[in-house]
């Protein structure tokens, strides 16, 4: 479905027409662009516009199955680019993420968006909001949704690196040193973590091509070259973001190691204490055991103080042991 659909001349906007065909060429009359806005839009309304705006099929295709990784694509007639704007859910502490793809043009751009993390409209209100920027044309647009899907990066970092603190702090507090489902909680953080990662990481080559840096020094086709400076500091935030990221996963890798290591001990613990136990069981069952075999040449069974002796034997035995254990920790 169509969500939004405005002509812009000198960063202000007018309502785009009723009849989509005649969008791009009033756009142009105007000396401005058009911005339609479409959220999952099936492929017959789809259709209606990539044949006014000649979309490459392959484009559309990805447009429409979604579920696609960050990316740039250059056309003859438009730029197709991918972004996996994400959201951070406290109630589950979960990170969901969502697509928008953006086709660019001389005079017009086409954003279509899946699931609920895309910052589309705050974007398009903001822009309004700044005419000289809007004024810039299509690329003010692009530049607009990386930075804000960028931005929102490292909000969900900071989050996540919340969430991090608190499982270290389950994992190594001496007082609670961990639940059975811990293991379970940093394996489940492990999994945004690398929900994030699928977000961020694709997006570096893309955005190092906005910008122009390193090998990409080649301008891209309907960009504005005077934005590689803006694309370039959305570029340092993504990169930011990406630095943060490697460093979650390292430190949530760590963490599970050393709650399983703590596991080791507190079961290796738990074995020794037994082991000392069952050794001091055995020393009286042991003995009653002998006595208790009836044979007829035990002399020491007709002994007036045999039975005290015995029970007293069996208590030095235990209080030995019990010391001897409690000396070294087993205990």
């Amino acid at each position: 479905m169509i969500v939004d659909c405005a002509v812009y001349h000198d960063g202000r906007r007018t309502e785009g027409p009723s009849d989509l065909s005649d969008a791009l060429d009033t756009a142009r009359a105007a000396g401005g662009f058009v911005w339609i806005g479409l959220h999952e839009p099936s492929p017959d309304e789809f259709d209606l516009v990539s044949e006014e705006f000649a979309l490459h099929p392959l484009a559309v295709e990805d447009a429409l199955k979604a579920h696609q990784r960050p990316k740039l694509e250059v056309y003859e007639d438009s730029l197709f680019m991918v972004l996996k704007p994400v959201v951070y859910e406290p109630e589950g502490d979960t990170v969901s993420s969502g697509e928008v793809m953006i086709f660019l043009g001389d005079s017009f751009v086409v954003t279509v968006r899946h699931g609920e993390g895309a910052p589309l409209k705050a974007v398009r209100r903001r822009l309004e909001d700044e005419p000289e920027m809007l004024a810039k044309g299509p690329t003010a647009v692009l530049y607009a949704i990386t930075d804000a899907t960028v931005d929102h990066y490292l909000e969900v970092a900071d989050e996540l690196q919340t969430d991090l603190e608190e499982l270290e702090a389950e994992v190594f507090s001496p007082e609670r040193g961990g639940s059975r489902h811990t293991a379970s909680r940093i394996y489940t953080f492990k999994r945004q973590v690398l929900e994030f990662r699928r977000a961020t990481g694709p997006l570096t080559l893309p955005l190092a091509r906005l910008a122009g840096t390193g090998a990409f020094g080649v301008a891209v086709p309907f960009v504005d070259a005077k934005a590689r400076p803006y694309f370039q500091d959305v570029s340092d935030h993504l990169t930011r973001v990406n630095e943060s990221v490697e460093g979650l996963d390292r430190l949530v890798s760590d963490i599970l190691s050393a709650h399983l290591a703590q596991t080791s001990v507190r079961q290796n613990d738990d074995m020794r204490k037994i082991s000392a136990w069952a050794a001091m069981a055995a020393v009286p069952t042991m003995l009653a055991g002998i006595y208790g075999m009836n044979f007829d040449h035990m002399p020491e069974l007709h002994w007036v103080w045999s039975y005290p002796a015995l029970i007293g034997l069996m208590a030095a035995l235990e209080v030995l042991l019990y010391r001897l254990f409690k000396s070294r920790d087993w205990l």
